[in-house]
């Protein structure tokens, strides 16, 4: 005979075990389900392994959707404090990189081992290493058959996650579930990920890889002000993951090496107080000394400052300002942090994160086309995503 739950969850991650004991601490019989060896394996991971497990200044302004509004209800319930309150009942210490960025200032476990208390507490059975081979539907619920056997619920949570970093077991499961059920999906692609190069930009770099500079960076009329970072491959750091979420293959990028400086005057000036000084020199008086010397060798930038006139070190300060690269592609799913698109949220509750004419199937976290930035507020989605199902029983 099939094992009876109330709520069936797929996908022991953030938004799945956020659901689950939330269900479970509203008095349902609850049964996480996931393929996976071992639970939360994006948490443990995130953060280089500390968890920047929320944003205090997440607000809805900071998700990408093709249905903007959807996300503002569920945030505006669930709350960046109300996650750090529950962090700190747990005795979990955490400090505050840059603005709003929460980190464990020990180990991303603690979030993990969080998550899985609060489960036990509600009553929430865990159960890894089991595949889900079908879903079908009942008069009242659904019969689910998986490698364990078959399993009968009232209510589904699809919480599996996009298809961003597969090593880590992801799929593109919870998408042909929804198709199997009606849903639509908006184009998926990979998000806050480092971008690639051509092969002459990527050869004169590449003696640069490891180096980070502050920078602004902008595409399709998004900036954000924060560091990059030069690898073999290309380009990454805050700056590039967040700009890649907006850009689209042909697209170029607009790099301001220094910020809040017009570079074209600040040499014209330069070159009054010190004509024997070099574009490097005055490079390298903000960005790292390697940076600021191959930058100007890469655009033949030689000589002191008196032997250029007005119009040139105008062109000098347009490129340091406005460096404009157009990038090979992304890394892809390979090591991006997120998944873009997925199920269209015009199809779901923004208060129950259920489907509209079905409020017996949920899709939460990453699964749905609701998209962070970089910083935190992912996972505040999968927080408040998972609490307004998981409240709903």
């Amino acid at each position: 005979m099939a094992e009876t739950y109330d709520v069936i969850v797929i996908g022991a991650g953030a938004a799945g075990l956020m659901c689950a004991l939330t269900a479970g601490y509203n008095g349902q019989r609850v049964l996480v389900l996931d393929h996976a060896r071992k639970p939360g394996k994006k948490i443990l991971m995130s953060g280089g392994g500390r968890c920047n497990f929320t944003n205090l200044n997440s607000t809805p302004a900071n998700f990408l959707s093709d249905n903007p509004p959807y996300c503002i209800s569920a945030l505006k319930r669930y709350t960046p404090e109300h996650f750090l309150d529950l962090v700190e009942r747990h005795g979990i210490e955490h400090e505050e990189k840059a603005a709003g960025q929460l980190f464990c200032q020990n180990s991303s476990k603690e979030i993990l081992e969080l998550l899985l208390t609060e489960c036990d507490w509600a009553g929430v059975e865990v159960r890894l290493k089991t595949t889900v081979e079908s879903v079908r539907d009942r008069h009242a619920g659904f019969t689910l058959t998986t490698s364990g056997g078959t399993l009968e619920c009232g209510a589904l949570v699809v919480a599996c996650g996009g298809l961003s970093i597969p090593t880590m077991g992801a799929t593109g499961f919870g998408y042909e579930l929804a198709e199997q059920f009606g849903l639509s999906l908006q184009p998926t692609r990979a998000g806050l990920v480092p971008f690639t190069l051509h092969p002459e930009l990527k050869e004169q770099l590449a003696p640069l890889a490891g180096i980070s500079c502050p920078v602004e960076v902008g595409c399709r009329g998004q900036r954000f002000r924060e560091p990059m970072l030069v690898t073999h491959r290309g380009l990454s750091g805050p700056s590039m993951l967040q700009i890649s979420s907006f850009w689209e293959p042909g697209d170029a990028l607009s790099i301001n090496l220094l910020p809040g400086e017009t570079a074209a005057d600040t040499l014209r000036q330069r070159r009054r107080e010190q004509p024997e000084s070099t574009v490097a020199h005055y490079l390298q008086g903000t960005l790292p000394r390697r940076f600021a010397r191959a930058f100007a060798d890469l655009n033949g930038w030689h000589g002191p400052l008196q032997h250029l006139d007005n119009r040139q070190l105008d062109a000098i300060g347009d490129t340091i300002n406005q460096w404009s690269i157009q990038p090979a592609g992304t890394e892809g799913y390979r090591t991006a942090e997120v998944t873009l698109g997925g199920v269209d949220t015009r199809q779901l509750s923004s208060k129950t994160m259920a489907v509209n004419d079905r409020p017996d199937l949920f899709f939460i976290g990453e699964v749905v086309d609701v998209t962070g930035h970089l910083g935190g507020h992912n996972f505040q989605w999968a927080w408040a995503s998972g609490v307004a199902a998981g409240q709903v029983f």
